[in-house]
Order: structure tokens, then C-alpha cells, then sequence
């Protein structure tokens, strides 16, 4: 069982591989990545159809092409992805919140999952999310109390979205919210790829009293096209030792603090 476990993990961060290639190159070569990732083709022939099975590529002659859900990876291969840089992120997130009671609020996202399991050991805490899968990790909490929005669920992201979400989350009064955003842009703000997910996490980012932004340094300079709102609605900005010395400089003259994990 735990050689099949590590299988699994492996195969994982292959199709995380494969998903962020087809995105910025728009084909993948069996071949290739079989050489790479040291497998048989065989075995990456069998990944590609997993993704196929998902939606998430087109197998074709020696590889396969990219779909229309390929320019966003799922949360599930996302996790997969600047691990320790992500991990490292959501410590120092996390490390934000007060001790005492707190009424915090969560988009979607893999590092503000991550942020929410630092968090889950906290007794003093209600959640506010759209984000089926922050849901679930915090009910199963005893002491956390966790609220949930309705909405239609986007399932690249696991969040909920709509009208339905945007009317729960507004009535809402949240002290810190983490916001996990796609892209991070001085001009163009704070983006991520669908815009009504974009306008259900301005809701929330809205109703709180602090935003805390967590994003690790490959979003920076990225401009999708669902605008969550300027890089100055962020009173914090949490993330990695990648990020340049401009792009620091250019969010603090926004008024953005900028913690380096």
C-alpha cells in the first residue's frame, strides 16, 4: 500500500508537469517526458489518458495538445506545485492571525488551503469560505465553526460562485481574509481566470477587515482575466524569496506590506 500511495504522489506531480507545459508551450512530447520523468512511455501514455479522461488534454500521435480547460490547473495538481515554496508561505500567513477568537475568511486556492491546515489546530475560530474544499477540511474540526456559501461550484477551483455565493458573503463581518489570487499585476491588480469566481472573492476580500494576500512569486506579472481588484485593496502580501526587488518596491509605494516567507 505505501509503494502504491507514493505511485499515486508521483503520477500527481507528473500531471502537474505536463498540465503547466501544455499551458505554456501548447503540445507535450511522449517521448520527452518519459525520458525526463525516467518512466516507461507506456506509463506516460496512461497519465495522458487520465488527463484525457478529465478533460484536460487531447492525446494525439506521440503526445498530446492542450483543451480549453488547460490554461487553468485544478487545485488537486496545483497542491502539487512550488510545494515548499507554498508551504512556506502559508507558515508565515498563518502566523498573522491573533491568538484569541477570530472570524476569518478564505477564497479558494492551493496556498490558502494551505493556510487553512496550519490553521485547523486553532479551537477559536469561525470560517468564512466559498471554497468546498476549506470547507471540509475545517468541519471536520470540532471547535471551528465554519460557514459556507452557496453558489455554483467551479470545479477547476472547488469554489463557489454566482449570485448566491456574493449575497451570502456580503452579509458577513470577517477580520482577516486570505486571498489566494492567480495573478499578481501593479497595473492590472489582483487576477484570477474566471470572472465570476473573481467577483464572488471580491465580496469577500470586501467584508473584511484586513486582507492578507498570500501568492508565491510565480504569479507576479501574470494578468488573467477575471479582475478581484487593485493590488491595493491587499493590506498584506505574504510570499516567497522569488519575488524581485521592483515588484516589491512597487506594491510597498501601494501601500502593501510585503512578508517575505
Amino acid at each position: 500500500m505505501p509503494a502504491r500511495s507514493a505511485d499515486g504522489a508521483l503520477r500527481g506531480e507528473r500531471m502537474a508537469v505536463i498540465l503547466v507545459r501544455l499551458r505554456d508551450q501548447g503540445q507535450v512530447h511522449a517521448t520527452d517526458l518519459a525520458a525526463e520523468f525516467g518512466v516507461s512511455q507506456a506509463t506516460l501514455r496512461r497519465d495522458l489518458a487520465i488527463l484525457e479522461e478529465q478533460g484536460l488534454c487531447r492525446r494525439r500521435y506521440g503526445g498530446a495538445g492542450p483543451t480549453e480547460s488547460s490554461a487553468e490547473l485544478p487545485v488537486a495538481y496545483r497542491d502539487r506545485r512550488s510545494q515548499k515554496e507554498k508551504a512556506a508561505v502559508a507558515e508565515a500567513a498563518a502566523r498573522l492571525l491573533p491568538p484569541g477568537p477570530q472570524t476569518i475568511g478564505f477564497t479558494g486556492g492551493s496556498t490558502t488551503s494551505e493556510v487553512a491546515r496550519v490553521l485547523s489546530s486553532r479551537v477559536d475560530l469561525v470560517v468564512v469560505t466559498n471554497a468546498l474544499n476549506i470547507a471540509a477540511e475545517m468541519a471536520a474540526k470540532p471547535r471551528v465553526r465554519v460557514v459556507v456559501s452557496g453558489g455554483v461550484a467551479r470545479s477547476q477551483s472547488t469554489e463557489l460562485v454566482g449570485p448566491w455565493a456574493e449575497s451570502a458573503l456580503a452579509q458577513a463581518s470577517i477580520g482577516t481574509a486570505y486571498i489566494g489570487v492567480d495573478g499578481v499585476d501593479l497595473q492590472a491588480g489582483l487576477t484570477t481566470h474566471d470572472a465570476i469566481e473573481a467577483r464572488t472573492n471580491a465580496v469577500l476580500l470586501e467584508r473584511a477587515e484586513r486582507v492578507v494576500v498570500v501568492a508565491d512569486s510565480s504569479k507576479f506579472g501574470r494578468v488573467l482575466p477575471g479582475v478581484i481588484a487593485p493590488v491595493s485593496a491587499a493590506h498584506i502580501l505574504v510570499t516567497d524569496a522569488g519575488i524581485s526587488i521592483s515588484m516589491r518596491e512597487g506594491l510597498e509605494a501601494l501601500g502593501v506590506e510585503v512578508i517575505i516567507a
